[in-house]
């Protein structure tokens, strides 16, 4: 990236470009169907005003390289794998208007792609294994499908989700810095479904739809939740997050108010 293509990246980029110093995270967040606004005030409250700690917040997914990460001490990730360079494919509801455009506007592709380089997967592994922290929220596991080096931080790749509905979030290891004081709690959200490579004695947290709807061949229960040293630095994963109401569930919050003091070494 020139100098000149680095600065008008910034001037679209407020919070970073005239921060007097760098946050003690950078956190990349939104996409289409995860609004940036709704994730921005979950985080807000629950991190930085509850916990003091600092964020730049962005939503521009060529921000995430080496470049920017150094100098944080962690990175949140809380957004899916895909962009949409030319626009959203068009969505009629019944009862919706006829869309009437004077001159006529050239039909939208509407079509996906994914935005990780591998240069940013790599910018991500290096930072966490060069001891900084990561706490990777709700879809990211969209995003271990397309890069190696992501996936190998953040230990799962996305199998996919049930529509929206009630299911209990369970403490599977109640001896970890993270689920200290944590209880069973339910949230009405998105349950993911993720292929997990990593130790299973990491698993901190499953959710399980308790009246037995089960997803595809994948059945009622998913692991929810992890942490794990990496390298010099430390990860987490939390699969709630599709809704405030669940980012907001109060244990939820203690969840989220542990993994930050652990993952940068408060506690």
């Amino acid at each position: 990236m020139t100098r000149r293509s680095a600065i008008l990246t910034l001037a679209l980029t407020p919070t970073l470009a005239y921060a007097r110093k760098k946050a003690t995270a950078f956190a990349l967040i939104g996409d289409r169907y995860h609004n940036s606004d709704y994730i921005r005030t979950a985080l807000n409250r629950d991190i930085a005003r509850d916990l003091g700690v600092s964020l730049d917040l962005c939503d521009d997914t060529t921000m995430l390289t080496s470049e920017t990460l150094d100098g944080y001490k962690m990175l949140i990730v809380h957004r899916d794998g895909m962009i949409w360079p030319d626009g959203y494919p068009e969505r009629q509801t019944p009862g919706s208007p006829e869309i009437v455009s004077e001159p006529a506007v050239a039909p939208i592709a509407g079509k996906s792609q994914w935005w990780i380089k591998s240069e940013q997967g790599k910018a991500v592994r290096e930072f966490v294994d060069n001891g900084g922290s990561a706490l990777f929220l709700h879809n990211v596991t969209h995003v271990g499908l397309t890069d190696p080096d992501f996936r190998h931080v953040l230990g799962a790749a996305y199998q996919g989700h049930p529509p929206i509905r009630p299911f209990k979030v369970k403490v599977k290891n109640s001896g970890h810095p993270i689920t200290k004081g944590v209880n069973d709690f339910v949230v009405t959200d998105e349950q993911h479904y993720m292929e997990y490579d990593k130790d299973p004695k990491d698993i901190l947290l499953e959710s399980v739809n308790e009246e037995g709807l089960e997803y595809k061949n994948l059945g009622a229960t998913a692991r929810a939740g992890w942490a794990y040293d990496y390298g010099k630095g430390r990860v987490c994963y939390f699969s709630p997050g599709h809704l405030l109401t669940a980012h907001w569930n109060p244990e939820y919050i203690k969840l989220k108010h542990n993994a930050v003091r652990w993952l940068l070494r408060q506690s």
